[in-house]
């Protein structure tokens, strides 16, 4: 039994003995398993790095060269381009030298001219000088005078020679500078026309008022028509009604009672009794909304024109202007354009361009009250602007605007210029068909009264007449002082806006036959 229990043990031992050496061996198994792995896994990522810092390497390489190329080609093209500019200057630097020499060479040239010229001079001098004594021994012979009335004589007849040739340079530096003083004014019209643009827009002799419905329109008759006959002896205008849908017609030769009228309509309208007694009260408002309407048109004119401050009267008789119209251009838009081109002229010929406006501007302040006041239009503002205080230089270009007075001053002219241009625009005035008509009849009739004349044609609605004369009877050096006679007798004659061009022409004709 104890034997048994002893080999039991010792089988025991001899097991976990065993078993700590196969513990061992597995151990160290595994231990060499890792090892081998770890090396393995060491050599693929030292393999990888290799590989990675191959590729790493190539892209360095080839990004190297490109940055290399890259920079070859701008150092190239840099080269390229100063090699161009040095081309240039040397181009520019041949020329310069080529310029200098050629005006070396006109210097030289210069040179030698002036040195002949100084040559001929002393020639021309001495000359003279022996001429003068020859002269002066001929006068003494002849006139047995002595050296001192021989010298009077001389200088006598000398002095009378200069100024024959003095009055000739005289006449010449006139037209040299009348060419120039036409130029010049041509160039400040043409400035002054470009830089203002004002629309214009035909003025009418009616008013259209919209209606709500037809109904009201029954309503505004009344009944047995009192109540149309009571708005139009109040507005002294005409009320049509017709079958014009939703809409009546006001008619007035006067904008101003128009315009009351309109207001008192569309108050009747809006408020909807309508009777004689509400026709009168809302009447006396539409006229107090009109005062001020006038006035606020009177202030936005000042305002656009920039002209400073007016007294309230004159404020208004300008506001006024808004509703006057002369051959359908509205006065107050013409008298803008006016302050505007005038400003603009007085600009270029270094004058005062405000006061120059404040006269534009008030020119045709006489029109507000020109069927209040008997006169002309123009005298009319001057006593008007005198009466409160305008200054006197202004008083005279609006009264002298029209050659009521004779003008005197560069503002008068410039308001004549100014108002000139505005009117006769084209499109901006309307005419009737019978004054048109007769002022082309004129223009033809006075044309072919002259003698020599064959035919006579107006063209351009009347701004050009076409003159055919005789080429047997009118000689070709006649034509100028023919055209300027028959221009004198149109301005003497026919009143025009504008100017009017006179074309005279001479045709001669030859007629062979070959046979």
């Amino acid at each position: 039994m104890r034997i048994s229990l002893f080999l039991y043990e010792l089988l025991i031992i001899a097991t976990f003995f065993l078993g700590g050496i196969v513990g061992f061996y597995i151990r160290r198994y595994i231990a060499e398993s890792k090892i081998q792995s770890a090396e393995k896994e060491a050599k693929k990522i030292k393999e990888e790095a290799i590989r990675q810092a191959e590729v790493r390497a190539k892209e360095m390489l080839s990004k190297a060269r490109e940055d290399a190329v890259r920079i070859r080609s701008d150092a190239e093209r840099e080269l390229k381009r100063r090699r161009q500019e040095i081309q240039k200057i040397e181009t520019r630097l041949f020329q310069r030298e080529e310029m200098l020499e050629r005006k070396l060479e006109a210097v030289e040239r210069r040179e030698r001219s002036v040195s002949q010229k100084e040559e001929e001079l002393k020639k021309i001098k001495e000359a003279l000088r022996d001429q003068y004594e020859r002269h002066k021994r001929e006068l003494l012979r002849v006139a047995q005078l002595t050296e001192e009335e021989a010298k009077k004589e001389l200088f006598r007849k000398l002095e009378e020679e200069l100024k024959i040739d003095i009055s000739k340079k005289i006449r010449l530096y006139e037209e040299e500078l009348k060419e120039r003083q036409k130029e010049k004014a041509q160039e400040i019209l043409a400035t002054a026309i470009q830089r203002t643009a004002v629309d214009f827009v035909g003025e009418s002799t009616i008013t259209v008022v919209p209606l709500p419905n037809d109904d009201i329109k029954g309503r505004i008759i009344g009944r047995e028509g009192r109540n149309i006959r009571t708005f139009e002896s109040l507005t002294e205008t005409e009320l049509i009604i017709d079958d014009t849908p939703e809409a009546v017609v006001i008619s007035s030769y006067d904008p101003i009672r128009r315009e009351v009228a309109k207001l008192t309509l569309e108050k009747l309208i809006l408020d909807g009794r309508i009777h004689p007694s509400r026709i009168e009260e809302l009447y006396e408002k539409a006229k107090n909304e009109m005062e001020e309407i006038i006035l606020e048109e009177g202030n936005k004119a000042i305002l656009e024109a920039g002209i400073g401050d007016l007294p309230r009267e004159l404020k208004k008789l300008l506001g006024k202007l808004k509703f006057r119209t002369s051959y359908g251009q509205n006065v107050l838009k013409h008298s803008l354009e006016v302050a505007f081109l005038a400003g603009t002229m007085a600009a270029e010929l270094g004058m005062d361009v405000k006061v120059a406006k404040r006269a534009g501007l008030l020119h045709d302040i006489g029109k507000a009250l020109d069927k209040e006041m008997e006169g002309p239009h123009a005298i009319i503002g001057g006593e008007i602007l005198r009466k409160f205080g305008e200054i006197e230089k202004v008083i005279h270009a609006v009264q002298a605007h029209h050659n009521e007075i004779q003008p005197e001053t560069p503002l008068d002219f410039i308001i004549q210029a100014a108002d000139a241009i505005s009117a006769s625009r084209p499109g901006v005035r309307n005419e009737t068909i019978e004054q048109y008509i007769k002022r082309i009849q004129e223009l033809e009739k006075i044309a072919s009264s002259f003698p020599g004349v064959e035919k006579a044609y107006a063209l351009q609605a009347g701004r050009e007449v076409r003159v055919f004369v005789k080429p047997d009877t009118i000689d070709d050096m006649l034509l100028p002082k023919l055209a300027y006679d028959i221009a004198k007798k149109i301005e003497n004659e026919v009143m025009y806006p504008g100017q009017i061009k006179v074309l005279v022409v001479r045709e001669n004709k030859a007629v062979g036959y070959a046979k």
